[in-house]
């Protein structure tokens, strides 16, 4: 199984890219997670978002592939625990099936993403930023993974 970020967003803080990288690089043996990222739609000042919106959804859908399992990381989606997300996580690979996380832009996601998403997520009832989103996503992964693989990373 391969897992696809997809995120919206193409200007990440170097230390953003640095914890992203340090979470792929441990998961690397054991699942193979990579980051993809689409641009975002220009936002005038002041101007309305819906041209962003559109511009984020035909670039997002055009880059998920078929038989891919898709999961939107969205406010009002399912919360795990760290435990869940293991479980879920196992389940997912033992599916088989490739899996893409959506991470959208500032203003969400359009309907047609959502109604493309076979699952929504909710990282936390906080409103974190999408550049902190990448890195608690990575993280979690991580320690999700440590979990399956019984390693000492996560404690209870």
């Amino acid at each position: 199984m391969r897992v696809r970020v997809i995120a919206v967003g193409t200007r990440m803080p170097a230390w953003v890219r640095s914890a992203c990288e340090d979470y792929l690089r441990r998961l690397d043996a054991h699942l193979n997670v990579s980051i993809v990222e689409i641009e975002p739609g220009a936002r005038p000042a002041g101007g309305m978002v819906d041209k962003a919106i559109a511009t984020e959804t035909k670039r997002l859908l055009t880059v998920l592939r078929p038989g891919e399992h898709v999961v939107a990381l969205d406010e009002r989606g399912t919360q795990f625990s760290t435990r869940e997300l293991a479980t879920w996580l196992g389940s997912r690979k033992q599916a088989g099936a490739d899996l893409a996380l959506l991470i959208g832009g500032p203003d969400g996601f359009a309907p047609e993403v959502l109604a493309r998403s076979d699952a929504r997520w909710s990282l936390s009832k906080l409103t974190l930023p999408h550049a902190l989103a990448r890195v608690v996503l990575a993280e979690q992964l991580y320690r999700a993974q440590s979990i399956l693989a019984n390693h000492p990373y996560h404690r209870d």
